[in-house]
């Protein structure tokens, strides 16, 4: 049971540092791709006309993560379900001294389903979208850890505050049409609107949260929460009015026209903006910036909503006490789990709630030392409620009109500089071929499988994002073999 439990911990764990932060990518902003609308709508790529096909035109797979690296999962040279933070040698100091009051794990998905872009006249830009997306956000407060990790006797005597304890995910289908115009040879002006319609949701948010720990180790927890669902489940409840079951629709799924009337439900509406623009100073530079994702999705449908309001003691046991053999880990998580569930008091709501999307402003310069080759710097903030992310990319970027384009770029994201990011593209005929990636692990590790094979590990990928597909493009954009500005 142990090894099974320890098999699934690392399964999420690995899907926490590689899994599917934004759908934002440093490396695709200078490419001369149709898709760099999505970071900045003021952009047009040097072709006529774009179709990008359902689902092989983008897909982009993306994760950050300020908390976890393989390093801190996987112990070198061990078999491969031997857990790094649970094992006596795990230096808790060097973990604990890595976090930050803002502790984040933001896995999220994009897919392209299609994708159509034209240029009706030569100062106008037109195109449209639709995408499905998947969006979750996780954060932790580093009192958390600090309770897990350290000793009792340092921990006695304080109070703890997990009220930023947070987690959501949800789906939605995004549908936008925008514009980028030229409204002089310097200035370019773009601006896409959005429909967005929601498919699920589900969230956990805090009023409360805080544990005090006495002198004899004893902890008293406080703790006031919220979970809105929309998603075809309800939840059932016994006779003491605790959740006892989940019961999902299935029925809903058995047929195509089903999955499709899920998927493509207008209940849960919302909409969204962005826009941007691009100023050339001079033939050779140019600024811009962008503001995407500014909207939110009102969620109405299949609504479960539900408040817990707790107050119970532990004996205090943490994972010090699974370094010195006298607890199991298993134990002390069931044994949580266990006071938690038989002293919360909750109440069923199930009122509509509304989700804000996380908007993002970005800012570029771009120099052209020659024709076809460009030097840029791009920097891009990620607002989460009152809180934001910031990463800073240094680019070399080749264009050879649409025929051929590269991008190699650095990184400083998440409080590393180490993320080498490359993008490539090239168009044989009609189809255009591209394939990215912002994050290139430089240091590696080998764990152990069952077999003893030794297999490489990244020793640090807390920003993992992957990006291809696949267009259709006709034209180019040419005055007298020259791209006209862009």
């Amino acid at each position: 049971m142990y090894r099974k439990f320890k098999l699934l911990l690392i399964l999420i764990l690995t899907a926490f540092c590689i899994s599917a932060k934004s759908q934002n990518s440093q490396v695709l902003y200078y490419m001369n791709l149709p898709q760099a609308h999505l970071l900045n709508p003021a952009i047009r790529p040097s072709n006529k006309v774009y179709i990008g096909l359902p689902v092989i035109s983008g897909v982009n797979l993306n994760i950050n993560n300020n908390i976890l690296n393989f390093k801190d999962i996987f112990i070198e040279g061990q078999p491969i379900d031997s857990i790094a933070f649970i094992s006596e040698k795990f230096d808790a100091d060097r973990f604990l001294s890595e976090k930050s009051d803002y502790n984040f794990l933001k896995p999220e998905a994009l897919v392209q389903v299609f994708g159509l872009g034209f240029s009706p006249r030569k100062d106008l830009y037109v195109f449209a979208d639709y995408n499905m997306r998947m969006e979750s956000s996780f954060l932790f407060p580093k009192d958390l850890f600090r309770m897990a990790f350290y000793e009792h006797e340092s921990l006695a005597g304080n109070s703890y505050d997990l009220s930023t304890l947070k987690a959501g995910i949800m789906a939605y289908n995004e549908i936008g049409l925008g514009v980028s115009k030229n409204f002089t040879d310097e200035l370019h002006i773009g601006f896409k609107a959005k429909m967005l319609l929601g498919i699920y949701s589900a969230r956990i948010t805090t009023n409360e949260f805080e544990a005090s720990i006495e002198n004899d180790y004893s902890q008293t927890w406080n703790a006031d929460l919220r979970m809105d669902i929309s998603a075809p489940v309800k939840i059932e409840w016994d006779e003491e009015n605790n959740p006892s079951d989940l019961i999902v629709y299935d029925a809903r799924f058995e047929s195509v026209k089903g999955v499709v009337k899920e998927v493509l439900n207008t209940r849960n509406i919302g909409f969204g903006v962005d826009f941007g623009a691009v100023y050339n100073i001079s033939d050779r530079l140019s600024v811009s910036a962008a503001v995407t994702d500014l909207g939110f999705i009102n969620w109405k449908k299949d609504i479960s909503s539900v408040t817990g309001v707790s107050q119970f003691e532990f004996t205090g046991e943490n994972i010090q006490d699974v370094y010195e053999g006298s607890a199991d880990f298993n134990d002390i998580v069931a044994a949580y789990v266990d006071s938690l569930k038989s002293s919360i008091v909750f109440t069923e709501t199930n009122q509509p709630f509304s989700t804000k999307l996380s908007y993002g402003i970005s800012a570029g310069v771009n120099y052209n030392l020659t024709k076809s080759f460009s030097l840029g710097m791009l920097s891009y903030n990620r607002f989460l409620d009152s809180r934001y992310q910031q990463a800073l990319t240094l680019s070399a970027n080749l264009n050879l009109r649409n025929l051929f384009s590269a991008s190699l770029a650095y990184t400083t994201a998440n409080y590393r500089r180490d993320n080498l990011g490359f993008g490539i593209a090239f168009k044989p005929g009609w189809f255009q071929i591209y394939a990215m990636a912002d994050r290139i692990p430089l240091a590696w590790k080998k764990v152990q499988t069952e077999e003893g094979r030794n297999i490489p590990i990244p020793e640090f990928w807390n920003t993992a994002h992957l990006r291809l597909g696949m267009n259709l493009c006709f034209g180019n954009r040419t005055i007298s073999g020259k791209l006209d500005k862009k």
